[in-house]
């Protein structure tokens, strides 16, 4: 563990500026203290008065005496945004994603994290088999919630099992420890055929439900399988049957759980919904959409905006303009994205779209979620298609805050590729309507696309 933190940014107009810190110096401790993250370090500094051991580039060392408003930070950015190292996973999950892809991609798809920290900042789940006792101490003494938990099973041999670590079912304790502590926590539960569902299933939900509303949701997903699995747990694919007893049995609980504590707590994502061939839930069955990036609701919240600013967007401006432009998406949402398309379509005279399905070639047909999607399989699928004035496709596509694909082709690639302009929609129903009508402008600052804003607020 390294005590040294080495300052990226000083922010203007701030404390760190004001005392003559500059990028490159290191911060070595605080009040006398060592930090070991992000966490201890605002901790120290939610103070009046704080005392800042730093050495500065050429090796002198200042001790700073600090006064000012508890709330108050002092504007510096580190080069590790956790200021430690990312805690890997030591688990071998039968289900693991990360194991399932190909050769050659970037260094950095093959992490495997499982570190709290992350599941506080970011909304990692984490299997708390790779956590001390130390580890859930800091969590309960800093309040870091909610903490989202991959629990998978509450039968500890099997869970044992399912993540090939011998301390997976004991590490259950620690969500009794993170309950009576108080901690919020959501959970997960990744499916697989023959092995959790069924029965373990039905066990495994009655058994959180005991730590509610303190875990105040729980999802259940269906483990994703690539074409990449050669040598791993021979796990099978749900079917439709499959797909309508887990809906089933979700929402019998769902109904039990309301009529005693007033929340839904169970959830089953998306793509149960799609696979049973079954209408989504009601808007309030999603209790305010706890699990919405665990693809729990994401489809029900896009047609619920759509239809909403559908009522508030003045037609007469885009009337008879001859506007054609296409999308492309993922297998698990096309029929949505293209009854979504038709009903915009009846409303602007004019309009063309064309709606793509993107088969994902590249990880295998058995995935079909569009944040999946490859640079490549867009380029080979929609090549000799008729495109129109602009392509647009969702956000997710792309790695977070920039424009590569998981395939490391950028943006500019597949326009060039395409020979079109490609807008990305912001994955609102909103935004849907924006990039169809509207378009973009050009990319900003920061590479992302800037809508012209047409729309009325």
């Amino acid at each position: 563990m390294s005590n040294e933190h080495i300052i990226k940014e000083i922010y203007e107009g701030s404390i760190a500026e004001e005392f003559d810190l500059e990028t490159g110096d290191v911060i070595l401790k605080i009040n006398g203290k060592e930090i070991e993250d992000v966490f201890d370090y605002q901790f120290l500094v939610e103070d009046e008065y704080i005392e800042v051991l730093v050495r500065k580039k050429d090796g002198e060392e200042w001790l700073l005496e600090i006064e000012k408003d508890p709330d108050e930070d002092l504007g510096i950015a580190f080069e590790k945004d956790l200021m430690g190292d990312y805690k890997s996973c030591t688990n071998k999950c039968m289900f693991c994603f990360i194991d399932q892809m190909p050769k050659g991609m970037r260094d950095t798809l093959y992490f495997k994290d499982d570190d709290s920290r992350l599941s506080f900042l970011q909304g990692n789940y984490i299997t708390l088999t790779n956590m001390t006792d130390r580890d859930i101490d800091r969590i309960i003494r800093y309040n870091l919630g909610p903490i989202n938990v991959s629990v998978h099973t509450t039968n500890e041999e099997l869970r044992c099992k399912m993540l090939q670590n011998r301390f997976a079912g004991r590490a259950l304790s620690n969500i009794k420890k993170l309950y009576e502590a108080g901690i919020e926590m959501n959970g997960q539960i990744v499916l697989c055929k023959g092995v959790n569902d069924g029965k373990e299933l039905e066990k495994t939900i009655q058994d959180l439900y005991e730590y509610a509303p303190i875990m105040s949701s729980v999802s259940v997903v269906p483990a994703g399988l690539t074409k990449f699995r050669d040598g791993l747990y021979p796990l099978e694919m749900f079917d439709k049957k499959d797909a309508e007893s887990v809906i089933d049995m979700v929402e019998s609980f769902q109904k039990k759980f309301y009529e005693e504590s007033g929340i839904h707590f169970i959830q089953a994502s998306d793509e149960w919904y799609i696979l049973a061939e079954r209408d989504f839930p009601e808007e309030e069955r999603y209790d305010g959409y706890i699990q919405l990036e665990n693809g729990v609701g994401m489809m029900r919240l896009l047609w619920t905006e759509f239809l909403e600013a559908l009522e508030r967007l003045d037609f007469s401006k885009y009337q008879n303009e001859h506007l054609e432009v296409s999308l492309a998406t993922g297998v698990l949402a096309y029929d949505m994205i293209r009854e979504m398309s038709d009903l915009l379509e009846e409303k602007v005279a004019g309009l063309k779209i064309h709606t793509y399905k993107i088969i994902n070639h590249y990880f295998g047909e058995t995935i079909t979620v569009s944040g999946l999607i490859t640079a490549t399989d867009l380029m080979d699928q929609l090549k000799d298609v008729a495109l129109g004035e602009r392509l647009i496709l969702p956000n997710n596509i792309l790695r977070s805050g920039e424009d590569v694909f998981l395939d490391d082709y950028t943006l500019t690639d597949v326009e060039k590729s395409l020979n079109i302009n490609i807008v990305i929609n912001e994955n609102s129903g909103e935004g849907f309507i924006k990039a169809v009508l509207d378009g973009a402008s050009e990319r900003g600052d920061n590479g992302n696309f800037v809508y012209i804003d047409a729309y009325p607020s």
